[in-house]
């Protein structure tokens, strides 16, 4: 870290950072965006190909918007669409090099005067943290709460908004307490690779049907069963102390009457 006196007369400070961390994370991020781009280039070529698209200012929206989506890596694309005689084309250069150099790096400006610099980016984390958790709602969950002061009919109210910081405060915590259990189990701090991890994890439901004695349809038996993890997964299972039962819950559906013995 670096430590920089700012002569503007506002006193503050600016702190170069970086973190090694953070070098592996946002690289493997920017590789997936890069790869979700190249994706998103190749379809736009097929498209002009089988001249499904013949329209360019339509092509530059779909370029566009494949931008905004893979904004990450935007800057290592130098993409250009032309139109010669009524054929589009479509050509891009990848220059990802200059966007991984900067990864990991930080500046950071504070007001703050007698912190240590690595308590500041320790706080500079824990916000990271805490945006990340209101942020969610809006993306696991959709939701867009907003402050009206006016009654119903709005359905963006006082109640759902305190609804949203109480689900982004649990979000939070659980995620701390998760980080927490890693950390204390040699598994690093980053929540984020151990819940990838466990996507592979699936529970499904095995639905038996029964039948009365005198023959007629009866209740079904539902268990709840969970997949075996893989072999990693289970290596990882194994370090958190944590044990995958073969059954979640089993419980009984009855049999629906019929309409006409209820007389519907």
């Amino acid at each position: 870290m670096k430590r920089v006196r700012q002569d503007d007369g506002t006193k503050d400070t600016l702190i170069l950072c970086r973190s090694g961390d953070r070098v592996a994370k946002e690289s493997a991020m920017l590789d997936r965006f890069v790869k979700r781009m190249e994706q998103g280039l190749e379809k736009i070529r097929a498209s002009i190909e089988k001249r499904r698209l013949k329209d360019i200012l339509k092509a530059h929206e779909r370029l566009g918007r494949l931008m905004e989506k893979n904004w990450r890596a935007g800057e290592c694309f130098d993409v250009r669409i032309t139109d010669a005689g009524g054929m589009l084309q479509i050509f891009w250069t990848k220059d990802e090099q200059k966007k991984k150099d900067l990864c990991g790096y930080y500046l950071l400006r504070t007001n703050a005067q007698d912190v240590d610099a690595v308590e500041l980016w320790r706080r500079y984390i824990q916000l990271v943290d805490a945006e990340w958790a209101f942020r969610i709602s809006k993306d696991e969950l959709e939701l867009r709460p907003m402050w009206k002061a006016s009654p119903p009919p709005w359905h963006q109210n006082q109640n759902r908004v305190q609804g949203h910081i109480l689900v982004s405060f649990i979000a939070y915590a659980m995620w701390k307490t998760l980080a927490g259990w890693m950390k204390a189990s040699g598994l690093g701090d980053a929540p984020r690779e151990l819940i990838e991890e466990m996507k592979t994890i699936k529970s499904g439901d095995v639905a038996l049907p029964t039948r009365n004695a005198d023959g007629t349809p009866g209740s079904t038996l539902v268990i709840r069963c969970v997949t075996r993890p893989d072999k990693h997964v289970e290596v990882l299972l194994n370090r958190l102390g944590l044990d995958l039962p073969n059954h979640i819950k089993r419980y009984r559906l009855e049999a629906k009457t019929p309409a006409a013995a209820t007389g519907v």
